[in-house]
């Protein structure tokens, strides 16, 4: 599990945000498989990489990414995904 770089990623005017992507958990190397997800929505896998920022196998099976609101439906539509959740920071009072 690594930490990917953050630039942003989109298409067209549509602005990339975190999302958390929830996923069933894989048969192969969860980061390859991750990264496999994504390039079958952003079209390349250089694309992927960049939209990567972590990869869960942990607690949870998923992976974090910049992702535009259309990205977000696209993915949300391949096998094996199970949740897409915007990411958020919330602090405790």
């Amino acid at each position: 599990m690594a930490q990917k770089g953050t630039s942003t990623v989109g298409a067209g005017d549509e602005e990339a945000r975190v999302h958390i992507v929830y996923t069933q958990p894989p048969e192969e190397e969860p980061e390859a498989y991750h990264v496999r997800t994504l390039t079958s929505v952003l079209g390349s896998e250089e694309a992927a990489r960049e939209a990567l920022i972590y990869s869960y196998s942990a607690a949870a099976n998923g992976f974090s990414a910049k992702l535009t609101p259309k990205q977000v439906v696209d993915i949300s539509n391949q096998p094996g995904v199970l949740q897409v959740t915007p990411s958020q920071n919330l602090q405790l009072h």
